[in-house]
């Protein structure tokens, strides 16, 4: 069983993809780092969260966005059901994803321990792990499975893509495949040698985004153009940080406009990067609604028509997240 074409597996059930509005696409909710939530000085107040990302949500909402997507994966924190009352309440869609990664973020059950040293997991068991939560439902702890996952979401190892990045990233293609969802991965250390991979498996480079492509090191590279020049949507999913590590706003403005003007509008996608709450780490706290009140002034200002910004908040990830 797969998605059903021009339809959007949401947390609330499927919906048309032509109701989905202003989209952001890289975000988190809840962001946990696995097992943080046993230690001794952290607290997991579910009631705390909800009240934190409804405020978020509504927020987003007020000023035109129409639906976020939480690309943490499966264990880094979801919670389907909050996230169903958080859209409810909000009237914001949610679109959950399954997917893990990167390497040093799984725990050793998926490694063959058999061997010496052990082996990743088989790409054809990361396929059937993530397709299953998007036919049969996300697992949810103690429940067993809730509504269908809308896009599989991984990432590479910042160093260096490893054999088990790989094993995730051709698992995350086939899985894509077989049920009509698209991919969705953070590269690593190369956008392209990694996009390559998942290109192998026969997926449409359309039904591919690949993130953090507003990093120094991706821009310096350009990545971003020979990321959208493959027929893949290049993500700059960390508007409103400016770290040092990442190109300012002003400089993501004028990388977007200057993939529009390169006849790429329609492969560049956007996102904050936020983190509505974080458990374990530390939370990136750029409200998801700064994409629309103060990114979108800099599109304007590089020139962009509302036309262009449109098909880039709008039209792009509808066909992106579309069913298959």
């Amino acid at each position: 069983m797969s998605v059903e074409s021009n339809t959007v597996n949401t947390v609330l059930g499927p919906v048309p993809a032509e109701e989905l509005g202003v989209v952001s696409v890289h975000e988190a909710l809840l962001s946990v780092v696995p097992g943080a939530e046993h230690a001794f000085d952290i607290t997991i107040d579910r009631a705390e969260i909800f009240e934190v990302l409804a405020a978020k949500l509504k927020d987003f909402h007020e000023h035109g966005g129409g639906t976020i997507v939480d690309s943490t994966g499966m264990f880094h924190g979801r919670d389907v059901p909050l996230y169903a009352t958080l859209s409810r309440t909000s009237g914001v869609h949610i679109v959950a994803s399954t997917g893990q990664g990167p390497d040093a973020m799984l725990g050793g059950y998926f490694l063959t321990p058999q061997t010496n040293p052990p082996t990743p997991w088989p790409a054809d068991r990361f396929a059937d792990l993530f397709a299953r939560e998007v036919t049969d439902g996300m697992v949810v702890p103690r429940v067993e499975r809730r509504g269908g996952a809308g896009i599989v979401a991984t990432s590479a190892t910042r160093e260096g893509m490893t054999a088990t990045d790989e094993s995730l990233l051709r698992g995350a293609a086939r899985a894509a495949l077989t049920t009509g969802v698209a991919v969705s991965f953070r590269h690593g250390s190369d956008a392209v040698q990694e996009l390559d991979v998942v290109l192998d498996e026969k997926l449409e480079a359309g039904r591919v985004a690949v993130g953090g492509l507003d990093r120094e090191d991706a821009v310096a590279a350009g990545a971003p153009l020979a990321v959208a020049r493959r027929g893949a949507y290049a993500v700059l999913d960390h508007v409103g940080t400016e770290d040092g590590a990442h190109i300012s706003d002003a400089e993501r403005a004028a990388l977007a406009a200057q993939l529009v003007r390169a006849g790429h509008g329609d492969r560049v996608l956007l996102s904050c990067g936020a983190t509505g709450v974080a458990k374990g780490h530390p939370g990136n706290d750029v409200p998801y609604s700064h994409l629309l009140t103060t990114f979108v002034p800099l599109l304007e200002a590089q020139g962009l028509s509302d036309e262009d910004t449109r098909r880039i908040l709008v039209d792009n990830p509808r066909d992106l997240l579309s069913g298959r």
